[in-house]
């Protein structure tokens, strides 16, 4: 009889706590998904943040170089021929002849300057044409500068990674520019774009002064982290090699498969 009583409370406990075990697994799994979903928009909020700033410093950034070529190459170019017409006017037919026609190719030049000029400003019109299309301009733009040699080469079959991730690229193209322009002393930058279907490498090598990575590795506001946090961003990994006197190399891996960070409201794998 007793067995009987406690097989009956038994069942009675277990009949009354599995609702309240079932009530308290709902809650647990409701703030789960609420933090889940908090988390989410989070990112997202982050990532669009982060990409407009990108956007933001990539006008800035050409803004500032069509600036820069307008000032010291253009406008010079244009008070030359200003000053090569002053002259003709009281020249011989002869050297009036001569000058007429290197005001002619000197206007020539300054055309083809502004042209280029142009296409690096229409930044939404580079980004729509792609990656590749974008860095054969800035290279060809550079080049014509004469401030320092690009080389640029494509490896396999290129694709579109998505016009949010070449926007990421073209950024990281820039700062990586930047840093070797003002720290480097290079003479010669190579571009590398491997294309596969499991890989997309981004590599960045200049002929400068080089130097020890590990005293970098301190330096918190320095271009290599922010290229770092860029990288990271989409899912691709940053690898840095340098040493003093061998210049510096700079590669950017993607699997071009892998889910875009927050962009289409998806969370980092560690996260999902």
């Amino acid at each position: 009889m007793d067995n009987i009583k406690q097989i009956i409370i038994l069942s009675t406990c277990i009949f009354l706590l599995a609702p309240l075990a079932l009530v308290i697994y709902i809650n647990i799994y409701n703030r789960r998904k609420k933090k889940h979903i908090d988390e989410k928009a989070h990112l997202k909020n982050v990532f669009q943040q982060e990409l407009l700033k990108t956007q933001i410093e990539v006008q800035e950034e050409t803004l500032g170089n069509v600036g820069r070529e307008i000032h010291d190459n253009i406008t010079q170019v244009l008070s030359f021929v200003k000053l090569n017409l002053a002259l003709a006017a009281n020249a011989d037919p002869a050297d009036q002849q001569k000058k007429i026609n290197e005001s002619r190719e000197l206007i020539a030049r300054a055309i083809n300057d502004l042209r280029h000029l142009s296409k690096s400003l229409n930044f939404e019109h580079i980004m729509q044409h792609g990656l590749l299309n974008a860095l054969n301009a800035e290279a060809d733009r550079i080049n014509n500068s004469g401030i320092i040699q690009i080389n640029l080469r494509v490896d396999g079959d290129s694709y579109s990674l998505g016009a949010q991730r070449e926007l990421v690229f073209f950024r990281i193209f820039q700062e990586s520019l930047n840093n070797t322009l003002k720290h480097a002393g290079a003479s010669r930058i190579n571009i590398t774009l491997q294309y596969s279907e499991q890989l997309f490498n981004l590599t960045l090598e200049d002929d400068g002064m080089g130097f020890s990575p590990d005293e970098m590795a301190g330096n918190a506001g320095s271009g290599l982290k922010n290229m770092q946090n860029r990288a990271a961003m989409l899912g691709a990994v940053t690898s840095l090699y340098s040493s003093p006197g061998k210049g510096c190399s700079i590669r950017v891996t993607l699997n071009p498969n892998k889910k875009q960070l927050y962009a289409d409201g998806n969370l980092p794998n560690s996260i999902s």
